[in-house]
């Protein structure tokens, strides 16, 4: 069974890179008949906050993507103490006592003579007593974890045979000073403590991916498949990652934009699938796959995604969308409009239109009173409207422009023969007379 996860720091609000990493492995999951686990890494003790854990929650679930179990790291520190102290205990974490001044001093010499600002191990060459002394002046250290100088090797879902010459990187830093723990090392436990079967993220882990995989060795764990997703860019091609502010879901939410909209977008986005609008995530379980995700960068486009959400609402049934709707918006209302609706608060102005009351336009009061005489009598049905305006002797613009500006206030909108019938004849006739109705 594919087991998964998305492991989001509840720092801040959800954007649509992440939200791409979170779809791929809930879409993965369901077609697998897997399970997702949504893993809260919160051990960064200053900046993790409950309002953004809440937040996560409510864009996973506003996006349908519910998970199967919830973890957060902060309830398990235990296991991440175990862990250190197996590694502490095997000669691969060591404790390092430089300060964050004396580091960024050695990574700019090393800079300034063109070498590679890759840590130096000076630590390993200290003895006990060298130690102790750094302790008694108040010193507390920091834990890297002490990699093998091999080219680290596997074979990534999207991105085909990678590696990683380990030799030319600096060991990572497991353990702050402060005896807290970083994502790299605790996503390792977690992964394999949960069984996870297949790490779905960002290519900008693949770098991290050598270091960890040494870590799951290190520990005794199974190594996961792995699978890095090209990152989103613009349309110009640039990074997202400065505006990823007004691109978080919540944003996306209040804007309007229909959550299938956002996961048609990104789960096909720099894939061999066309990008087509959705009525339910069915269609995305069954057709994502690996094989079919490009290696080039992704070209997001907030255009292309406002696009989208309007033509997924002019495809969505009545059922679909009934719940989100005004209790008085009936199935022919919505059936009428929908093809005219750029987001699902412009209903709004359709059910002003049928129900009023509404200040008609008047353009060529002659015709439109003549046009209010001739109305036939109810009931009315959608050929009710080429009946009537068949007998008022015009044609084109002429004849429809008037008409829809007196029945609608507006230049444009939804065919005019499913509207006539819900706006009514006594309604219809007051309006082509010019009076509010």
């Amino acid at each position: 069974m594919a087991v998964v996860r998305f492991a989001p720091s509840p720092t801040g609000l959800l954007h649509v890179g992440n939200i791409r990493a979170a779809l791929f492995n809930w879409l993965f999951a369901r077609r697998h008949g897997g399970k997702f686990i949504l893993r809260l890494d919160d051990t960064d003790r200053a900046r993790s906050k409950a309002e953004f854990e809440a937040a996560i929650e409510c864009d996973l679930g506003w996006l349908g993507l519910g998970w199967d179990t919830k973890e957060r790291q902060s309830d398990r520190l235990a296991h991440y103490d175990r862990a250190r102290d197996a590694l502490i205990a095997s000669g691969r974490l060591y404790p390092c006592y430089e300060t964050p001044e004396e580091l960024e001093f050695k990574r700019r010499r090393l800079l300034a003579q063109g070498r590679p600002p890759v840590y130096d191990r000076a630590a390993l060459r200290l003895d006990e007593a060298a130690r102790r002394a750094l302790e008694a002046e108040g010193r507390k250290p920091h834990w890297r974890f002490r990699l093998e100088a091999t080219e680290v090797r596997w074979d990534d879902l999207v991105r085909g045979r990678q590696h990683v010459d380990e030799a030319s990187q600096s060991d990572p830093v497991l353990v702050r000073a402060d005896g807290s723990y970083l994502y790299s090392f605790t996503s390792v436990v977690d992964d394999i403590a949960f069984a996870i079967t297949h790490v779905i993220r960002g290519e900008d882990h693949v770098t991290n991916t050598g270091a960890q995989i040494q870590m799951f060795e290190a520990l005794g764990g199974p190594l996961p498949t792995f699978a890095h997703l090209p990152l989103l860019v613009d349309a110009a091609g640039g990074g997202l990652s400065k505006r990823m502010g007004s691109l978080s879901i919540a944003d996306l939410r209040e804007r309007g934009v229909e959550p299938l909209a956002i996961s048609a977008l990104l789960a096909r986005l720099g894939t061999a699938d066309p990008v087509e609008p959705v009525t339910s995530l069915e269609p995305l379980i069954a057709s994502v796959d690996f094989a079919r995700v490009g290696r080039a960068a992704a070209r997001f486009s907030e255009e292309e995604l406002a696009h989208l959400s309007a033509r997924t609402l002019h495809a969505m049934p009545y059922a679909t969308v009934r719940d989100r709707l005004p209790s008085d918006v009936t199935e022919p209302l919505w059936l009428a409009v929908r093809g005219n609706l750029s987001t699902l608060d412009d209903i709004a102005l359709w059910k002003q239109v049928v129900s009023g009351p509404i200040a008609p336009v008047v353009e060529d009061g002659p015709f439109l009173a003549e046009a209010a005489d001739k109305l036939p009598a109810e009931p009315w049905d959608d050929t009710t409207w080429k009946q009537w305006t068949s007998g008022l002797g015009r044609k084109g613009r002429a004849l429809f422009h008037p008409l829809r500006l007196a029945l609608t206030a507006q230049e444009t909108g939804p065919e005019m023969a499913k509207l006539l019938p819900l706006i009514g004849r006594a309604r219809a006739a007051a309006r082509l007379r010019g009076q509010p109705a």
